[in-house]
């Protein structure tokens, strides 16, 4: 009997221990489960609503994108990011991912327990036990690593929200969403600016390499930074790499050869100043903000709001070239860095004591600089703050440590010490420069450089400077000849003096212009020769024959909207007009007279790809094909026997400075050209207007004032100031077969009544001379 109790006594007391574990057990369970809850209760601070969880709302960049499919910029105020799908993540990358942060992603559902376990355990000594869910989590709702009390519900938080987002998404949106959240410093927002600001390149094109030193970054971007801690940056990458070996993702002998390679960093950083189209970039802001207004979101909730070009991840499709839009950048600073440096070499305080200004006195030039003081941003912003003017006037004499533009560096920046006024004045001594260039059957815009630098020189002057046309203007003046009278282009007109009377054309006195180097040959010259050599007196003769009311009424079909007096000296070029009106109107020549509006944007897109706009084309007939034609005849004198003759010029070693500036640079183009060349008085404003038959280009070079300018024609001049952009600029794209720039020559209309050979059209004028000496003998 005692036996027996004895038995049951032990069984008694063993079964307590049982019962304990299995009450300490559930105890657990239960503890976890009321923590779950109460988290889920907001016990431990608010959680986002389930329909946040399924939508997560992150600022997405918006991408402008050219026309041959490369991201050319971002818009962003905080956030450069921009998603990438699972499906353009390399697998390298995935598998670099799971390797370093968290090997059993596959198999756990937001919590890796075991990890978790192991911590606790070792008090995070081998490690932590945040799974990618669970950072993934950290970066979308509950923010930076708290301290204390705080940090352990925040934990808790982001387990039961790595739950949650288990349940919402799959394994591969969780990656995708992780890499695409992730602050990798240096405006790389998200894995795709990352993979493009520090390897220029896009995230499926990553080495193993490249892949292990970003997801390295992931545990602290701003202490693994390569820019700043290279050498601590590649120790964690080859961290990684020994974690990609560990796992078997690699061998250990592409793991030791790998980690002894270098880090190859080709840094591209992403910002609204730098970068390729910048100019274009701020016109296609400025352009956005004018398409929201117009274009309010959908309905949503009853109410209407508008698109937001820095968070919602819109798409824009442009129609810019990235290609040529690089070659324009490339030919406008390979000439203006050379054309600058003998503006300075001709304007040193010896040779001209007013400058970087000509012929003005003291008093002028006083004037220019007190109004570029008062339209400063620091004018502006010190007024805004409520200081006095007189407050204002002495910090603009106070020298400062500032970064100015500065050809000679590789940089194009300098530091120096300056005072504000004359930091101003030292930006007044550079030339400016713009160009755009643009397909005449379609009126896409595949290149625009609105200056020589955006971070230093902000105003475009493809769009919002306007200057006087000069001889570019001509063309006009012949077309509404030709238009009304039917001449041809080898009809002839006397050089000599040409006066048009007082009161008549609306004149208020005579007009009596004189050829640019104040002689006339008397000879009679064809317009086609008249055309490319700028003749003044024969445009003269031709806008009094046709009066300037036809002119400026062909001139605002083309396209140039500006306000034009009806008065002879137009056919000069007095009016300004930008470098965008003119590429439109002198495409209308090489579009056989039909007029297309230039065109920057042909789609915008949300970020799920709908479709909120598309480009319909704006056209206009404006000259007939034959008309067309006999101009661009006319214009392709200017490059066979006029001014844009240096077009055809072949590169010489020997030449001197003067001529390697002018004309010194390896063109040779052989191809049909049509173009014209304008300079205005006093050389202020360079021109040159280039056509072949599928792309017309426009080039403006000058100074911010017309007082900057070149003393003399020799450099001041059209061919000498904007002709070598464009010669550069073609000469690249016809290095590129791909861009398909034409050289054929323009497609002539069949059966033209304007005769343009001009060996047949003296031939036929012989033949009416003669019928009417026959007639005139005949006797009645």
């Amino acid at each position: 009997m005692a036996k027996t109790v004895k038995k049951n006594t032990v069984k008694t007391g063993f079964g307590k221990y049982i019962k304990w574990l299995w009450i300490l057990f559930g105890s657990g369970v239960l503890l976890v489960a009321l923590v779950f809850l109460s988290a889920s209760w907001g016990l431990f601070g608010e959680l986002p609503p389930y329909e946040y969880l399924e939508n997560p709302q992150t600022n997405l960049a918006s991408q402008i994108m050219s026309s041959d499919g490369k991201l050319i910029g971002k818009f962003y105020l905080d956030d450069n990011r921009t998603n990438v799908p699972f499906e353009e993540l390399p697998e390298n990358l995935v598998n670099t991912l799971m390797a370093s942060e968290d090997i059993r992603f596959q198999d756990h559902s937001g919590i890796d327990w075991y990890g978790t376990l192991r911590a606790a355990f070792y008090l995070g000594k081998r490690g932590g036990a945040s799974t990618i869910t669970q950072q993934l989590a950290k970066q979308l709702f509950t923010g930076p690593a708290a301290r204390g009390w705080e940090r352990y519900t925040q934990k808790i938080k982001e387990w039961v929200l790595a739950v949650r987002l288990e349940r919402s998404y799959t394994k591969e949106e969780i990656v995708s969403m992780y890499l695409n959240i992730y602050d990798f410093g240096n405006n790389a927002d998200g894995i795709r600016s990352a993979s493009r600001i520090y390897f220029g390149k896009e995230p499926k094109d990553l080495k193993i390499e490249e892949s292990a030193m970003l997801v390295g970054m992931l545990q602290n971007s701003s202490l693994f930074n390569p820019m700043r801690r290279e050498e601590l940056t590649k120790k964690k990458r080859n961290i990684v790499l020994g974690q990609l070996a560990r796992y078997d993702f690699i061998t250990e002998k592409e793991k030791d050869s790998l980690q002894a390679t270098k880090m190859d960093i080709n840094f591209n950083p992403e910002n609204h100043r730098e970068g390729l189209a910048t100019y274009f970039r701020m016109y296609l802001q400025r352009y956005m903000k004018g398409w929201i207004e117009k274009n309010p979101k959908p309905a949503l909730d009853g109410e209407r709001d508008k698109w937001n070009i820095y968070l919602d991840g819109l798409r824009i499709y442009t129609t810019i070239d990235s290609k040529m839009q690089a070659n324009a950048e490339a030919a406008v600073e390979e000439h203006m860095s050379r054309l600058q440096a003998e503006f300075f070499n001709q304007n040193t305080k010896k040779r001209n004591p007013t400058t970087p200004f000509l012929d003005l006195t003291t008093e002028e030039t006083d004037r220019i600089m007190e109004r570029a003081m008062k339209t400063s941003e620091r004018w502006r912003k010190m007024k805004a703050a409520g200081k006095s003017e007189k407050e204002i006037r002495t910090s603009f004499t106070k020298k400062a440590e500032m970064t100015v533009f500065d050809w000679k560096s590789d940089t194009r920046e300098k530091d120096t010490i300056l005072t504000p006024l004359d930091s101003i004045r030292y930006y007044k001594t550079f030339l400016r420069a713009s160009m755009m260039s643009m397909e005449p059957q379609t009126g896409h815009v595949k290149a625009w450089v609105g200056g020589i630098d955006y971070k230093h020189f902000q105003y475009d002057n493809v769009i919002q400077g306007a200057r006087q046309a000069g001889s570019t203007f001509k063309p006009f003046v012949y077309a509404a000849a030709i238009d009304q009278l039917r001449l041809s282009p080898c009809e002839t007109l006397p050089d000599t003096q040409y006066c048009i009377e007082a009161n008549k054309h609306g004149n208020p006195e005579p007009w009596c212009p004189r050829n640019s180097d104040l002689k006339y040959s008397g000879k009679d010259m064809t317009l086609k020769h008249a055309l490319a050599n700028s003749v003044n007196t024969v445009t003269a003769q031709l806008i009094d024959k046709v009066g300037p009311k036809s002119v400026v009424s062909i001139v605002k079909n083309l396209g140039l909207t500006r306000e034009i007096p009806e008065v002879p000296s137009i056919a000069l070029g007095t009016p300004d007009f930008n470098v965008y009106e003119m590429v439109g109107a002198y495409g209308t020549f090489a579009n056989q007279g039909v007029y297309v509006k230039p065109v920057m944007v042909t789609r915008i897109e949300d970020k799920n790809g709908t479709v909120l706009y598309e480009y319909v084309p704006e056209t206009k007939d404006v000259l007939s094909k034959e008309v067309s034609y006999a101009m661009i005849d006319l214009m392709k004198g200017v490059t066979q026997g006029g001014s844009g003759t240096r077009l055809r010029h072949s590169y010489n070693k020997n030449q001197t400075v003067y001529k390697e500036i002018i004309t010194g640079y390896p063109y040779n183009l052989t191809n049909p050209i049509a173009g014209k060349t304008g300079t205005t008085q006093n050389n202020s404003d360079g021109w040159f207007m280039g056509m072949v038959p599928n792309l017309v280009t426009g080039v403006w070079v000058g100074g911010e004032e017309r007082a900057t300018h070149f003393k003399s024609i020799t450099y001041g001049q059209g061919a000498s100031m904007a002709l070598p952009i464009w010669g550069l600029y073609m000469t690249k794209n016809y290095a590129d077969e791909e861009l398909n720039v034409s050289k054929e020559d323009f497609e002539k209309p069949e059966n033209m009544s304007i005769q343009t050979d001009c060996v047949k059209f003296a031939e036929n004028q012989q033949t009416d001379e003669d019928i009417k000496e026959d007639l005139e003998d005949l006797d009645f």
